[in-house]
């Protein structure tokens, strides 16, 4: 089948994930900087979560343009990546509500790893049903995927000694994907 649809719906649901964070964004009690310097710790929190999603879209976007066609495996894959995608506002609006403490910073890392492992998935999905496909030879080792997930399991596992130590470790990893991977593109352009 083709990857139409699934692009589609790909596109409204991570969409739908960042209108929901924004929606979120609780307006200051007060009209000065101190009332929103109060919204600060959850207002990065935001920004932190639309860079993830839209990296995880952006990468989802160039892997999929180097597919050609999608099967069973690869909708469960991506509908299993589109669940913890969906489930970014949930654990904002937790922190937002507990503050940066253990469990729902945590939490966030849990969401996380899960994405990117379901992303791992999805990606391994894709060329099996594409075997002559040049994603394999494009994403190589994949060393940044793999560091990103155990950056992520880090994160969990230090939220209970640090949250802000979590939350240095969701930043960095998502720094090393800000610039747009460039493998895929590179290897199209060959």
């Amino acid at each position: 089948m083709g990857k139409g649809r699934i692009e589609a719906f790909t596109d409204g649901v991570m969409a739908i994930a960042i209108t929901i964070m924004v929606l979120e964004l609780k307006v200051p009690h007060g009209a000065d900087f101190a009332a929103l310097r109060e919204s600060a710790p959850v207002f990065l929190a935001y920004v932190l979560s639309f860079i993830n999603v839209g990296i995880f879209w952006n990468n989802h976007h160039h892997m999929l343009h180097a597919t050609r066609q999608v099967d069973g495996r690869v909708l469960w894959a991506n509908l299993a990546l589109l669940f913890f995608m969906s489930l970014v506002p949930f654990v904002i609006r937790w922190i937002d509500e507990a503050g940066m403490v253990a469990a729902p910073v945590a939490a966030y890392g849990v969401v996380l790893t899960g994405a990117g492992v379901t992303y791992t998935l999805l990606q391994a999905a894709i060329i099996a049903c594409n075997p002559d496909s040049i994603l394999p030879k494009a994403v190589g080792h994949d060393w940044k995927g793999k560091v990103s997930i155990a950056g992520y399991l880090a994160g969990v596992v230090l939220a209970f000694v640090s949250p802000w130590i979590s939350i240095a470790i969701y930043v960095a990893v998502a720094a090393i994907w800000f610039i747009p991977d460039r493998r895929i593109e590179r290897t199209l352009a060959r």
